[in-house]
């Protein structure tokens, strides 16, 4: 099988505030991510995701957008970055942009022209409407963030639509002039040579042109947020958004080099599953968050896995997500031998995995003190565990002061334990978390049926999930033990006997494997066929 450079290679999330400190001031940059490149090629990533490097006020670290076509000053200039894709193309790394089109800070150009007055041309370049009758807001949509979505300009008597905080306001892709400026700020980055973008909450680009209300959650486990009180029919993921995603999809196919489209989306898997398209035309990759949402549990997962193969139309690649800057770390979830079998089971699943920054170390989640939260979405729900400061704190590059990551204060505290957990101390040691990803990266690259081969599922009970890859020359099995305890998976044929090329304890290379295969608890393995 011909596959494509997204479809076999494995994309590296850098949330650039946190990656490397290049120029010491406590914050990540440019340059940090370029000093960093020889080891994201000794790691064995084919592309990395840069989260928003755009000008912003920093109300929401980036996804608030005063700026599409330049580089914020904390992360230096458009020369850096023209420098930083260069030295990654000239190392086999290509590099994907957040893309961040539903909304712009509120100091945009845009949005100051828009609110200036209800007969400026950009006005209805936003979602504006009158109060309610009783004066409050036009609806009951709600942001994601807490509260109203809605927010009441004094000066001209109109409320503005934010899906996410005020200082965000909705753009209107109903507006041909919203959709052409906004494609030119896909065009000016493409011209420069990124290979690609992961689009930001891309199911929200349309909302219902009545602005109906949206009905109550009947589900309260879904409301651990307000914003699930309700659910969001009519505020998100409606039938126009395809054609909007088709015509996105045309203008980067225009470009050569396999330019890539990846979706943000957090819906249900059949409803993902539209976001390619009826016919391919869609988004490359809509981001599949299973391994995110879903219980630490063999049959919760071997059962999503298997329902979601069998969804994909013949023309959908497949994608896997274990972490990101918006969700609790693997580590944090499932705890840290768990971390390493949810690794082999990344890598070795079919479609294009993607790594966050930190999760090949063993990274947790580190708690931050009241006083020194930064994120606006734990400010704004207090007391619900929602803030995403744990997930994003600085990468743990050595023993040295702040995890090496900077000279100076961190703009977040590093974890206690960055002295084990660091890039090197773990290079240094045979059995730690960074030499199983790299090579659990070798592996995949080396072998077709890893990265491009057919998936099929192995009939396996309790703790351990168990399935197939294979292409024309090569046939692997992968058992992997999701559990504590020692389990026994037994071979169904004798044409699945073989020998372990990688254990997640990195110590049973060679071992033949017969009619049985005895687990350690959390252990995974990958057992080379025939």
């Amino acid at each position: 099988m011909t596959t494509k450079w997204w479809q076999s290679g494995v994309i590296y999330q850098v949330y650039p505030r946190s990656f490397y400190d290049n120029d010491g001031d406590g914050v990540g940059d440019l340059n940090g991510i370029a000093a960093k490149l020889p080891y994201l090629e000794a790691l064995g990533v084919d592309a990395i995701w840069i989260s928003p490097i755009f000008p912003s006020p920093m109300a929401d670290f980036g996804y608030d957008v005063s700026n599409y076509t330049g580089v914020d000053p904390i992360f230096g200039t458009l020369d850096d970055f023209r420098a930083l894709l260069a030295g990654a193309h000239g190392r086999g790394i290509r590099v994907i942009l957040d893309y961040v089109p539903n909304h712009s800070s509120s100091e945009h150009p845009w949005f100051i022209e828009s609110r200036s007055s209800r007969v400026n041309d950009k006005r209805d370049w936003y979602i504006w409407r009158d109060p309610a009758p009783d004066g409050g807001p036009p609806n009951n949509w709600r942001s994601v963030f807490g509260g109203s979505a809605w927010t009441l300009d004094p000066a001209t008597g109109q409320y503005y639509y934010h899906a996410f905080l005020n200082e965000q306001p909705d753009l209107n892709w109903r507006k041909p002039a919203v959709r052409e400026a906004m494609f030119d700020a896909l065009r000016f980055w493409l011209d420069l040579g990124v290979d690609g973008f992961r689009i930001d909450v891309i199911w929200h680009l349309m909302k219902d042109q009545e602005l109906r209300n949206n009905p109550p959650n009947q589900e309260p486990r879904r409301a651990k947020s307000p914003y699930y009180e309700l659910l969001p029919i009519y505020s998100c993921d409606q039938p126009e958004i395809h054609e909007l995603i088709a015509a996105m999809r045309a203008l980067a196919d225009g470009y050569d080099g396999d330019r890539v489209l990846i979706g943000e989306i957090y819906l249900p898997i059949d409803k993902l599953i539209t976001y390619y398209g009826p016919e391919g035309e869609g988004i490359h990759l809509p981001y599949n968050f299973q391994l995110i949402r879903l219980p630490w549990e063999a049959r919760t997962i071997a059962a999503a896995v298997d329902a979601y193969e069998a969804l994909l139309p013949d023309f959908a690649w497949p994608n896997w997500v274990l972490g990101n800057h918006d969700k609790p770390r693997i580590a944090s979830r499932a705890g840290a031998a768990q971390a390493r079998v949810a690794a082999m089971l990344l890598i070795t699943l079919r479609g294009t995995p993607t790594i966050y920054y930190g999760d090949e170390l063993g990274m947790r989640d580190v708690p931050i003190p009241p006083e020194l939260e930064q994120d606006p979405f734990g400010k704004n729900v207090p007391g619900r565990g929602l803030g995403r400061d744990p997930v994003r704190t600085p990468m743990q590059w050595s023993n040295a002061a702040h995890a090496g990551f900077t000279t100076a204060t961190p703009w977040l505290p590093v974890a206690d334990d960055y002295r084990t957990f660091n890039v090197e101390s773990e290079e240094s040691d045979p059995a730690s978390m960074l030499t199983l990803l790299r090579r659990l990266l070798a592996l995949r690259r080396e072998q077709p049926a890893l990265h491009a081969g057919a998936y099929s599922s192995v009939a396996a009970s309790g703790d351990v999930v168990a399935y197939v890859r294979k292409d024309e020359s090569s046939l692997f099995l992968i058992v992997l033990n999701l559990g504590p305890a020692p389990a026994v998976f037994d071979l169904p044929s004798r044409e699945l006997h073989g020998r372990i090329v990688l254990s997640t304890f990195l110590d049973r290379d060679g071992e033949a494997v017969n009619d049985a295969l005895s687990l350690r608890g959390d252990e995974g393995v990958i057992v080379r066929l025939g």
